[in-house]
């Protein structure tokens, strides 16, 4: 946010495996460079004369206090904004804190600083936090939040000239319910009437689809999840298409300072490294879990962007270049929450966690976990019913996975016999 060393190490022609590997390592001028971008846990920095001091503070490119600033926190958000195709990126505390952020950022006026969000348009399928999110901050501060079904681009057009909205918010895959949104048509209808359009890329990552190639302004990414990949940091991060939305992010972290710490980027930039690998394994270990499950008696319905029978399945072959996910959620054939605890229960490689993105294989009951604080007819009009699971397939052998599952699907139907 503050130090910004020539990314020297990102060439034109790098292909994205390359650049998840490279993108932002060995930038600082050291006549021995380290192959890895150490850990700097300093709050400060000191200058040998004040007149130095005073003249780093006055050009903003070299380190002087860690909220504007950290070598390791740069070097990720040098990858982050490289793979995703980006002007830059700012990291943040947790996905939550990037949400927020990028809603901000998007609703300040161009050529300005200060936000003024007043109007804005959501999908009506997001993950739950989001949704109080915006609720509690940014309804409660006075604007306008509208949700629609952003699957339906006939109504977002309508939604769209009736609302007038300043940014346009929506997951690319959705939270839990997996439908694909058109990122394309929807940041062309949104431009049009001047709204900005911030991209929650969790789900989906830069490997199968990057929206700010489609136009989409702000890219969201809970890094928490498939980004850092191994459940052991808490982060959010936010990459910009243009420079002037990218100088709001910047201002407005160092005002609020929701920065992410040194440890915790590093974490996450190990974990970059090897999300192609880790992306294509679970979604190979996914679309094999999602066939086979789709065959079992005691599920009712699989959803999973690879299945024909997905509402959205056509355009998520044409747009994710053949992977589709590594979430598979299904409905179990049974009745009263005491089955769904039963098959839970009886799982014991697949752990029940509430996240995802997880070299883990892991499960979650949305009504309990992330949707918990809606009303079941809120969740019903979603989709998202009482028998509904959302599983983030892992890297473990497929057959180790089916086996679990096999026999967590026997333990409630020997209780219906």
């Amino acid at each position: 946010m503050g130090y910004r060393p020539a990314m020297a190490d990102k060439p034109k022609g790098r292909g994205l495996g390359t650049l998840l590997v490279h993108a932002g390592e060995r930038a600082v001028a050291l006549r021995a460079r380290p192959t890895v971008t150490p850990i700097y846990g300093t709050s400060t920095y000191l200058y040998p004369t004040a007149k130095e001091l005073d003249q780093a503070f006055a050009d903003g490119n070299q380190p002087v206090y860690s909220r504007h600033g950290n070598p390791t926190l740069d070097q990720l958000e040098g990858a982050l904004s490289a793979v995703e195709a980006g002007k830059g990126a700012v990291a943040y505390g947790s996905g939550m804190a990037a949400i927020y952020a990028a809603i901000l950022a998007a609703g300040t006026p161009k050529g300005e600083s200060v936000p003024a969000v007043r109007r804005v348009l959501v999908a009506n399928d997001l993950y739950g936090a989001t949704l109080r999110l915006l609720d509690e901050q940014f309804r409660a501060q006075g604007a306008e939040v509208k949700f629609t079904d952003v699957c339906d681009l006939d109504r977002v057009q309508r939604d769209l000239e009736s609302l007038r909205p300043e940014v346009v918010f929506f997951e690319q895959i959705s939270n839990p319910c997996l439908r694909v949104v058109d990122v394309e048509t929807v940041v062309r209808l949104a431009h049009a009437v001047g709204a900005r359009v911030v991209v929650d890329n969790t789900f989906a990552t830069p490997i199968l689809e990057r929206p700010l190639g489609l136009g989409a302004d702000l890219v969201v990414h809970s890094a928490t999840k498939f980004i850092a990949g191994h459940g052991d940091v808490t982060a959010g991060a936010v990459v910009a298409r243009t420079s002037m939305v990218l100088d709001v992010l910047r201002h407005q972290a160092r005002l609020l300072g929701a920065i992410l710490g040194p440890f915790e980027a590093s974490l996450v930039a190990r974990g970059l490294k090897t999300l192609e690998l880790r992306i294509q394994r679970q979604c190979f270990n996914a679309a094999a879990l999602a066939s086979w499950l789709s065959e079992q008696p005691k599920v009712a319905r699989v959803l999973y962007p690879g299945l024909e029978s997905h509402p959205q399945h056509l355009l998520a072959k044409e747009r994710f270049g053949g992977l589709f996910g590594a979430l598979v959620a299904i409905e179990l054939d049974v009745t009263g929450r005491e089955q769904i605890f039963r098959f839970l229960d009886a799982l014991g490689l697949v752990l029940p966690a509430t996240t995802l993105g997880d070299i883990y294989t892991l499960v979650t009951a949305p009504f309990i976990s992330s949707h918990r604080e809606l009303s079941s007819e809120q969740r019903r009009e979603l989709g998202i019913s009482d028998s509904l699971l959302r599983f983030s397939v892992g890297i473990e052998e497929l057959s180790d996975i089916q086996n679990d599952l096999a026999q967590a699907l026997e333990a409630i139907s020997d209780t219906q016999t």
